[in-house]
């Protein structure tokens, strides 16, 4: 008769989250020491987790998630109903603020992929406010960005040289330059902004 360790192993087994673990860290032709480096964990605590010799608690599997920019989902959903689709309607977006907690903020923006699954890009819709009273920080991250400009006017400021976009107009830049964006004018300003890590 199955103990209860040998259900949840059953359970847990199915998922393959060793598998995916192993698969997510050779397409990134990382090590297990790298790895632990970025996660704080073992090597040795990896490699039982990659051979299902145990099964991560939740906080394990999330601090491995983070670094290779997956959430916890795409461990237990079955490879063969992965999600290849994934719609989000107007009424299920959020919309927050660019900078949480601050009064004047460049623009709001809502997450317009947070459905799928193994995102290879993130997009989002932005909504421009008028030039705050205090002088616009400048962001920078890793990899590239593409704006599309859905209505109004936008300044766009990359590195130290200001691009004056009209509606319908894009930009396509290297988003490790620091850049700010700008509404221009009082009409309202909105647009599509694009990230690839």
């Amino acid at each position: 008769m199955p103990t209860p360790a040998d259900t949840i192993s059953d359970g847990l087994g199915r998922y393959s989250i060793g598998e995916k673990l192993r698969a997510l860290r050779q397409r990134k032709s990382m090590g297990l020491v790298e790895l632990g480096k970025h996660t704080g964990l073992s090597a040795g605590l990896l490699s039982k987790l990659e051979r299902a010799r145990l099964f991560p608690t939740l906080p394990t599997l999330l601090r491995i998630a983070m670094v290779f920019g997956v959430g916890l989902d795409y461990f237990f959903t079955d490879e063969r109903r992965r999600r290849i689709v994934g719609v989000v309607r107007r009424s299920e977006r959020v919309r927050l603020p660019e900078r949480p907690g601050k009064q004047e903020v460049q623009y709001f923006f809502e997450c317009l992929d947070f459905r799928s699954t193994e995102r290879k890009l993130s997009a989002y819709l932005a909504d421009f406010q008028p030039a705050p009273g205090e002088k616009v920080k400048p962001h920078a991250h890793a990899g590239v960005e593409f704006l599309y400009v859905l209505s109004g006017t936008l300044v766009v400021r990359i590195g130290g040289d200001d691009y004056t976009l009209e509606a319908q107009d894009a930009v396509y830049f290297d988003s490790s330059a620091p850049h700010s964006y700008r509404r221009q004018g009082s009409a309202p300003c909105s647009g599509v902004i694009v990230t690839v890590p």
